[in-house]
């Protein structure tokens, strides 16, 4: 299949120079059978390109005029997953409009008009009959997007106003290397000028970014991806967490959505995550949906604030106010599940 890809792509790109060929030139050019030609020739007429033919001496192949975007050249899997990208997308932004979410909205009503004809039933029916639940998160725009893509490309210095989670207000000069899109935000990475060091900045707290034509030599990420930096950042000063938990890896994934956890799957019912722990209720609280026996490997704060946690449930589930009973009796009890 990537042959083929391959092949329809280098017919179509000589075939858009906009010259007439003869079949037995396009063969050679592509080194193909006559018989291949036909086939790939009726394959782009498939996806919607006007492919002229003249049969007989003096015949030719063209691609006709008069279109300003050919349709997408995507397959029915292809035509699906972009068509539930762009409504995952537009789900995320505030009702006010103009970010990229509302661009990803107006490019889901409009998809349509530029898939093949054999595609067009399927978008229109998957539109039809998808909702998805809006997951607010602060929005930025395209532009800005591609503006700081822009910069990155060309290794270009840019300035920008930027505003702490305080409401402070600062001005910034920077080399960017890397955009992140991480839990629902975005981010970019970059290399200070004023501080000297690597910062990563919401770009939703980013105003009046210019590119200033300055180009920059390029310097060796400070961690394995921006991603992982990233995350580094986000999770410094919180405590390390590691559990054993007897479930599914799926449901286990499904308990801490929007965490960001590791999750790593070991035996058929039986899961090793790890974590970065800001609060101890929250996990607790997201465990106790789960409803499944687990083991702390790792965490001491935790391990103690499971086993101060585990005690006044003891005591508030006995027959005598200020009882204990013995672990795992009384109704629903799961003694390994109180860490």
């Amino acid at each position: 299949m990537a042959d083929v890809t391959e092949r329809m792509l280098a017919l179509l790109s000589t075939l858009q120079t906009g010259r007439s060929f003869s079949g037995e030139e396009l063969t050679r050019r592509l080194s193909i059978s006559p018989r291949t030609l036909r086939r790939d020739v009726d394959r782009l007429r498939g996806y919607g390109y006007p492919v002229e033919t003249r049969p007989g001496p003096g015949g030719y192949y063209r691609l006709a005029a008069g279109r300003t975007m050919p349709p997408l050249v995507l397959d029915d899997d292809e035509a699906v997953a972009t068509l539930l990208a762009l409504a995952s997308l537009a789900a995320t932004g505030p009702s006010t409009g103009g970010g990229i979410d509302d661009a990803a909205t107006r490019a889901y009503g409009k998809l349509d008009q530029f898939l093949p004809a054999r595609l067009r039933p399927r978008a229109l029916a998957l539109r039809s009959s998808l909702e998805t639940s809006p997951q607010r998160a602060p929005s930025v725009t395209a532009q800005q997007l591609g503006l700081f893509a822009d910069a990155i490309a060309r290794q270009e210095t840019m300035t920008f106003t930027y505003s702490s989670a305080r409401g402070e207000r600062t001005e910034r000069r920077v080399e960017p290397y890397r955009q992140v899109h991480h839990l629902l935000r975005w981010y970019v990475l970059g290399w200070d000028l004023e501080r000297q060091d690597w910062r990563v900045f919401r770009l939703d707290r980013v105003t009046e970014p210019l590119r200033t034509g300055e180009r920059y030599e390029p310097r060796p990420l400070p961690a394995g991806s921006a991603s992982e930096y990233l995350r580094q950042g986000l999770n410094r000063g919180k405590q390390t967490v590691r559990l054993q938990v007897d479930a599914l890896a799926a449901d286990v994934a499904d308990a801490l959505k929007f965490q960001d956890a590791e999750i790593r799957p070991v035996g058929d019912r039986r899961t090793d995550v790890t974590l970065a722990l800001d609060s101890w209720q929250w996990l607790v609280l997201h465990l106790a949906f789960l409803d499944a026996d687990f083991r702390i490997a790792e965490g001491t704060q935790f391990t103690e604030a499971c086993g101060i946690f585990g005690e006044r449930l003891v005591a508030a589930a006995s027959d005598e106010p200020g009882a204990q009973k013995p672990p795992g009796t009384g109704q629903g009890g799961h003694a390994s599940g109180s860490g």
